[in-house]
């Protein structure tokens, strides 16, 4: 395995275990955080008529009803095939059910689509998961379901978000902070402490009821093995000191997990409670003890609920706390191993472990980020990680499987066979994969993904690598060379970021790993034809791309049919394309260096950038040039039956996105790749305008570029006005010119667009997300990388006013780092408040909240507050990379710049 260290640094021992564990069948991985946070209402699950995956399981169903495909938990961890898992049940007492996983809304609940309506935090974690902090803060008084569903419901999408903390139920501290931190004394032994502090003014009750459980595998005609826990006796009685559960899985082995003390083991079956859910027509229970029989057992006081002869597929050990003074912490202790359990697993040993991994945890993190951040950047990039980390889930969907159904269960309706995913019947994944989070996306989305493996690689390499392999594998990728965009619909088209991914992974790695390389590069190929074919529809070079992951940035669907006789060329499809053969040409280069074969497809990729270039920079299909000579802008041209075909005149990300289409050619090149070299050489003499994205320096620094220099100026003279894209925190997704609505008409439609700063007003996909004005964070780590390209170019000699009418002038890497620094302000607190924060409860000076960075999905284009799903660290933890952008030095005597 190649360290995330820089060569020559000093390794810990966690970076020993690193190096022990390159795969992910590895010793040290088999036990991590891959357990959801949400199983419910997602697609996996939905087995209705209608296809509404939110109503089809929701989370009133979660407590009595068992799921065919994963298992959630709060704080959780499982093996990572998901057979065995553990995580924390808790009751105040007031409750109507045990707090078992997650609250928040569906998307026809929330006023904004999806939210989630709780407080937790990723705390600290390690690669190797030896080390894992979690933080939930549960209420004392009775958690306010029905009156956040309501509030919410009544509410327009003009009016803010109603959250927990708008209740008033946690203004005086009335709450626990419950603190899961795992620590392993070997990678199949486990230590877990769960501490519960009552930051209350009076004393509290508490039940904390630490659970483990097997995913339920028998009920659905497939495999009829039942496996059991059974309560471990000693002559009948439990042993001194702890209570234990054993269990004998016929692929994990035997595991026993101890719980400290005397807590009360009780016992039921991980089953449907079909009665409970469905009524007297539901068919017969297959347990006496179901799903629900602890929650009865606690919640109800109903002691004949659970199997009074302790065993059963679920367990949990009841601690009854029945009054936490104020400020005081309780601590339940649990330890998960293959040995037998003794009272030797605990006390002076088990903190022995804790305290060990909590040092190489901060050993590691030294090495990691760089010594020169403050503490505070290094708090927030820790966290960031820490994120990155605990978002890593296990995934289990078979897509002909679920179409078909099981044979025990009743048939899914004839209609799924020709609805959702219904051309992905291929892919089959049971893995684990980067989450954006375990919340509102407790499932993959490409284009998330790719980013994600930026800051991943500085922390484990190896998994970032993997990731991006994983999507290129046989049985996720089509075999038309798709890439599955995410679970709502494979079928749709998320940007092509994997190449450009590909590449940083490899330089911060160190520029080592040539078989990763080629191993992604080779399937990138596939999915680049697949483009090539299926999103360039007459041959123009102008890409038609559709969703393209930005939501509702256009004036209408772009996922949507168009009427008949109309075609959209896109800008930004087409920017990525062009971003993406330069990504596809630097690393067909990088191969080439060692073998020559790869020099041709090198050559391949330089010639379709050029005639990219060459369609973008002249004429389209219908003689309409996406560049706006007027307006010096890009847009989107919408080629109609008659063959006009008129600028979707909208300033968005759109327009700005053919900045992307620069790279540097590397001097070596000449000497080092013939055949590129001869071909350029020959269309140099007989195609001079086909070359001309190639800018040539005297000193021989290169730069491919999409974008002419004068047209640069023009696009960044709009991108760094205040007025319209420059925020206070990075690059908005749509010009703030557009506060009054821009209309046009499509058929006999009237569409409109207007800048909107925050939660989308639209329902359009939902209305959960909005490109409408927010700042994105990933696209604006794309444009300032880009302009640091452009910026190691041409220097001094290409300076712009930085903001747009200031009178200061700056270079272009100059203009990346005012968008970078934007982004990075957002976690830095401005008169004691991060801005991120906005005007939720967590901007509170109350350090019991400020101390704790909330990720968000995208940020408010004027104020910076963060909005959409509030625990996505995802690609937001991008912030780590960009607060400590460590490179290990390139061992290559010449190399991309």
């Amino acid at each position: 395995m190649n360290s995330p260290l820089p060569p020559g640094e000093p390794q810990g021992a966690e970076h020993a275990r690193l190096m022990e564990s390159a795969g992910a069948d590895a010793p040290w991985r088999l036990w991590g955080p891959y357990l959801s946070g949400r199983q419910w209402g997602t697609v996996r699950e939905d087995y209705s008529a209608s296809g509404n995956a939110w109503s089809a399981f929701p989370f009133d169903h979660a407590v009595s009803r068992a799921y065919r495909w994963g298992e959630d938990g709060l704080g959780g961890i499982s093996d990572r095939f998901g057979f065995l898992n553990v995580a924390v049940a808790l009751w105040n007492g007031k409750d109507p059910i045990l707090k078992e996983r997650l609250f928040g809304l569906t998307n026809e609940e929330g006023n904004h689509g999806e939210d989630a309506k709780e407080y937790w935090w990723a705390i600290d974690g390690t690669p190797t998961h030896s080390w894992m902090q979690w933080l939930y803060r549960y209420p004392q008084q009775e958690f306010p379901y029905e009156q956040l569903r309501r509030e919410n419901r009544e509410r327009t999408r003009d009016e803010r978000e109603f959250e927990l903390g708008d209740t008033g139920i946690l203004d005086e501290h009335e709450f626990f902070d419950v603190m899961m931190t795992y620590a392993k004394a070997g990678p199949d032994d486990v230590c877990l402490r769960i501490t519960a502090t009552n930051h209350g003014p009076e004393a509290a009750p508490l039940h904390v009821l630490p659970t483990i459980w097997l995913r339920n595998t028998w009920s659905w005609g497939l495999d009829d093995r039942v496996t059991e826990l059974h309560e471990i006796r000693r002559n009948g009685r439990p042993p001194r000191g702890f209570r234990a559960a054993e269990v004998s899985h016929g692929f994990l082995g035997r595991y026993v997990v101890a719980a400290a003390g005397s807590p009360t083991a009780l016992f039921c079956d991980n089953e449907t409670n079909a009665k409970h859910l469905f009524g007297e027509q539901a068919l017969a229970n297959q347990s006496l003890y179901p799903k629900d029989a602890i929650n009865q057992r606690v919640v109800h006081g109903r002691a004949k609920a659970v199997n009074p002869s302790g065993y059963g597929s679920k367990c949990a050990f009841w601690y009854r706390f029945d009054s936490v003074a104020p400020g005081e912490t309780v601590t339940v202790d649990l330890r998960l191993a293959t040995r037998d359990p003794s009272i030797d697993w605990f006390g002076e040993d088990f903190d022995a472990v804790l305290g060990s991994r909590r040092t190489e945890a901060d050993e590691f993190y030294g090495h990691v980020i760089h010594p020169s951040l403050s503490e505070p950047d290094r708090h927030v990039a820790r966290r960031a990680y820490a994120g990155l980390l605990w978002g890593k889930q296990l995934y289990r969907y078979d897509v002909a499987r679920w179409m078909e159904g099981d044979p025990a269960a009743p048939p899914p309706p004839a209609a799924r066979l020709k609805g959702r995913n219904e051309h992905w019947k291929h892919l089959a994944l049971a893995d684990v994969i980067s989450m954006p989070d375990e919340w509102e996306y407790p499932w993959f989305a490409a284009w998330d993904l790719a980013f994600h493996t930026i800051p991943l690689a500085h922390v484990d390499p190896e998994f970032a690598k993997e990731q991006l392999v994983l999507m290129c594998r046989e049985w996720a990728m089509h075999p038309n060379g798709q890439l599955p965009a995410y679970e709502w619909e494979f079928g749709d088209v998320n940007p092509p970021v994997h190449a450009w991914a590909a590449w940083h992974v490899y330089r911060i790695d160190g520029y080592r790993d040539r078989q990763f390389l080629t191993r992604v590069f080779t399937k990138l190929l596939l999915n680049f034809a697949w483009w090539v074919n299926r999103k360039d529809a007459n041959g123009s070079n102008l890409f038609e791309g559709g969703f393209l992951g930005m939501d509702n940035i256009g004036l209408f669907n772009r996922s949507a049919p168009l009427p008949p006789g109309f075609r959209l060329e896109q800008s930004d499809a087409t920017s990525w394309m062009a971003f993406y053969c330069q990504q596809m040409l630097k690393i067909a280069l990088e191969l080439a260096r060692t073998d020559k074969a790869w020099d041709d497809v090198a050559t391949k990729f330089l010639e379709h950038f050029l005639s990219i270039a060459q369609a973008m920079r002249h004429f389209g299909s219908s003689d309409k040039s996406l560049w706006h000579e007027e307006d010096g802008f890009y847009y989107d041209v919408l080629v109609q039956p008659d063959g006009t075909a008129p600028h979707m005149r909208v300033r968005s990300m759109v327009g700005l996105l053919p900045i992307l289409g620069a790279t540097e050619v590397p001097p070596w090149v000449v000497d080092e790749c013939p055949d590129v070299t001869r071909n350029f050489e020959w269309l140099q003499e007989r195609r001079p305008d086909l070359v001309k994205p190639m800018l040539r320096r005297d000193d021989g620094k290169m730069l491919l570029t999409l974008v002419p220099p004068k047209r640069l100026r023009r696009i960044l003279e709009r991108m760094f006005d205040s007025d319209e894209f420059l925020s206070p925190f990075g690059i908005r997704s749509l010009s703030a010119a557009t506060r009054e609505a821009v209309t046009a008409t499509v058929g006999n439609e009237t569409v409109s667009i207007e800048y909107e700063p925050g939660e989308s007003r639209t329902g359009m996909f939902g209305g959960n997300s909005n490109w409408r004005g927010p700042v994105w964070f990933p696209v604006n780590v794309l444009l300032a990388d880009k302009l640091r390209t452009y910026g190691r170019y041409f220097g001094d000699s290409f300076t712009i006013e930085l903001p747009t009418g200031s009178g200061n002038w700056g270079t272009l890497e100059d203009a990346a780092d005012l968008i970078d620094g934007g982004l990075t302000a957002l976690f830095r607190p401005i008169d004691g408040r991060r801005p991120s924060d906005g005007k939720r409860i967590e901007a509170s000076a109350d350090p019991l909240w400020s101390e704790h960075p909330t990720f968000s999905e995208y940020f408010d284009g004027d104020t910076g507050e963060g909005l959409g799903a509030t625990h996505q660290t995802g690609w937001t933890a991008l912030v780590s990379h960009l607060l400590n952008p460590r490179l290990p030095p390139d061992p290559r005597t010449m190399g991309w710049g």
